[in-house]
């Protein structure tokens, strides 16, 4: 291989990289993140028992599926590890919505998303329906979170706008 070539990659810290890094359970803390049954999960519970005669104490993990809102529940050893998912937040501008549902998004290099349909909240559906559609003109900015291959927006910000 000669010197006069030269290689260009972008950075992406997602190339090949784990959806998920372990982390011991006894660390995992309210608020945190976990993998329970394959679903990125917030906590909203942790309880630790005591250790029993031969064993180790036992971490019960309560937490919502950050995507479909579901409950679900986990108990682990303290000292065993657990997958943590990279949770990642970006935000977008939104440009346009189509009409099956799929909204056309500004990302930061110029470049435009179109694979995001909107939320299934009704409060942040209407939100955004409502600012986009009705009072043509108010910027939006939509936060769209993303963890273990999956994405879906979760904020709104309303910018500006032509008065």
């Amino acid at each position: 291989m000669s010197d006069s070539e030269e290689h260009h990659f972008e950075s992406k810290a997602d190339a090949g990289a784990s959806k998920t890094y372990p982390q011991q359970a006894g660390t995992i803390r309210k608020n945190g993140h976990i993998v329970i049954k394959n679903r990125p999960c917030k906590v909203v519970e942790v309880s630790t028992s005591k250790t029993g005669k031969h064993g180790h104490a036992k971490c019960h993990f309560v937490a919502i599926d950050i995507f479909n809102g579901k409950k679900l529940e986990d108990i682990v050893p303290s000292s065993h590890n657990c997958d943590v998912p990279h949770v990642n937040r970006t935000d977008y501008q939104l440009i346009d919505i189509s009409e099956d549902g799929f909204v056309s998004l500004l990302t930061e290099s110029g470049n435009t998303k179109d694979d995001l349909r909107l939320p299934t909240d009704e409060a942040l559906y209407n939100q955004i329906k409502n600012g986009f559609g009705e009072e043509e003109g108010k910027d939006m900015i939509l936060t769209v979170m993303s963890a273990m291959g999956e994405e879906q927006i979760c904020a709104v910000k309303e910018i500006g706008g032509k008065n």
